[in-house]
C-alpha cells in the first residue's frame, strides 16, 4: 500500500487548509453585506425606518439625582459603512452619573450624490447598555446628507447613577450605514423612502 512522500502530504494539507480559509473569509464578507438587507427586510415588514428608541425623556434626566463622588469616563467611537466621513468632536470625557450631557459627533458626505443614512449604537462594557440611556440622538432617525454635505449631530445623554460601581469607563461606540446604495437605487429604480429604508447592527 503506497502513501504519498511527506512533501507532497504537506502541499496537500497547505493546499486544503487555504482553501478552507478563503471559503470562511468569503462568507465573512458575504455575511457583512447582507446585514443591511435583513435590516431593510425587518423594517418593512414592522413599518418603521428605525430599531433605536429614546432611553429616557429630558424630565426624567433632570430628576435624576447627580452623584458627585463617582466619575464615570466616557469614550467616544465611530464607525462608518459606505462613503461616508464620521467622527466625533472629542475622544473621551468625564461625567458624573445622574448628569446632563451632551457631546458632538461629525458626519459628511463624500460623494456627489444624496445620501440616507443610519447610524446604530452598541456599548462596552456590555452591563453598561442598561444604565446609559439617551435623551436625544441622531441614531433616533435617519439623517439625509446631500452631495458634499457635512452636519454636526449631537447626542444628549445621562448615566444612570445605578451604574454598578466596579464600571468605571463606558464605551458608546456608533456605526453609520447608508442605506441607499447605488445598486439599491438602480434595483428599485429610487432611492428608499422613510418608510422602506433600513439599517444593521446591535441596537440598545
Amino acid at each position: 500500500m503506497s502513501t504519498q512522500p511527506p512533501a507532497q502530504a504537506d502541499r496537500s494539507f497547505n493546499r486544503s487548509m487555504l482553501i478552507k480559509l478563503f471559503i470562511v473569509a468569503l462568507m465573512m464578507f458575504g455575511f457583512g453585506f447582507a446585514l443591511v438587507p435583513m435590516y431593510r427586510a425587518i423594517c418593512e415588514i414592522s413599518g418603521v425606518n428605525n430599531l433605536v428608541q429614546r432611553d429616557t425623556t429630558a424630565r426624567e434626566a433632570k430628576n435624576t439625582q447627580v452623584d458627585m463622588s463617582r466619575t464615570i469616563s466616557i469614550e467616544l467611537d465611530a464607525n462608518a459603512r459606505g462613503p461616508l466621513g464620521f467622527k466625533p468632536e472629542q475622544r473621551s470625557l468625564d461625567v458624573h452619573p445622574g448628569e446632563v450631557t451632551t457631546v458632538m459627533y461629525e458626519v459628511s458626505n463624500e460623494q456627489a450624490r444624496t445620501i440616507h443614512a443610519q447610524a446604530i449604537p452598541s456599548y462596552a462594557p456590555k452591563q453598561a447598555t442598561e444604565y446609559f440611556r439617551k435623551i436625544e440622538c441622531f441614531c433616533f432617525t435617519q439623517q439625509t446628507l446631500t452631495a458634499n454635505q457635512s452636519k454636526r449631530l449631537p447626542v444628549v445623554f445621562v448615566v444612570d447613577p445605578k451604574l454598578p460601581k466596579d464600571v468605571k469607563t463606558i464605551t458608546l461606540s456608533y456605526t453609520f450605514f447608508e442605506l441607499n446604495t447605488p445598486a439599491a437605487a438602480t434595483a428599485g429604480g429610487a432611492a428608499p423612502t422613510a418608510n422602506t429604508a433600513a439599517s444593521t447592527a446591535n441596537p440598545a
